[in-house]
């Protein structure tokens, strides 16, 4: 049966987010078996309070048409199977990821203070020798800052590998964005000199002589 194109329309999303178009033939109403239609309407403003106005309209020029399933195009997305799969995933990781976080605060804790208790008769002889509190605050900080960084930049390499295996799993953003991983950089970096207050000041307040007796 011969049929006659009369225009190519550019791909449009019909079904899952993260599914590739397919090809799609459009009919006219008139020569289609199917017995409803959708209408799609682009609007600068709020959508949802239009659609009353809408149904109201259609009815107007057919009283017999039965309108259902009215919503909003940003609604129709975030209650899709598709949304609601990735959004849990995005939760679940998101879990997983303040998790490592709360584990790497805690363990950076414990390495600092290790190190701090270890260093105690050091950290005496520097005070007795006339050293600040101050300048052992900051030798103990400089060395979390040191482990912290090393840390972010292993982290950063990893996330450029995985940027790639994550492709598949987002829609609508990319991947690798400078800007969250700066973000979540700063954050990490706030969260381990968070953790290495209270050893570098633990270390600061040692008294010299209870330090070198204790050796």
């Amino acid at each position: 049966m011969p049929i006659e194109v009369v225009g190519i329309v550019e791909g449009i999303r019909e079904g899952p987010l993260d599914a590739a178009i397919p090809p799609v033939l459009y009919l006219p109403f008139n020569q289609s078996t199917d017995y409803y239609f959708s209408v799609v309407v682009r609007t600068s403003q709020d959508e949802r309070p239009l659609l009353p106005a809408l149904t109201a309209t259609i009815h107007r020029i057919d009283p017999g048409i039965l309108t259902v399933r009215g919503m909003a195009m940003n609604d129709r997305i975030n209650n899709s199977q598709s949304a609601y799969l990735h959004r849990s995933l995005a939760w679940l990781v998101g879990g997983f990821a303040a998790l490592a976080l709360l584990l790497g605060v805690v363990g950076l804790y414990g390495v600092i203070d290790c190190s701090v208790s270890q260093r105690s008769r050091e950290v005496g002889i520097r005070m007795a020798l006339g050293a600040q509190p101050r300048s052992v605050y900051l030798l103990i900080l400089r060395e979390a800052g040191w482990l912290t960084a090393l840390g972010i930049g292993m982290g950063l390499a990893g996330s450029a590998a995985a940027a790639s295996l994550m492709r598949g799993l987002l829609f609508g953003v990319r991947s690798w964005d400078g800007a969250t991983l700066a973000a979540v950089a700063a954050v990490l970096g706030i969260a381990a000199l968070t953790a290495s207050f209270i050893p570098a000041r633990r270390a600061a307040s040692v008294n010299p002589v209870e330090a070198l007796r204790s050796e």
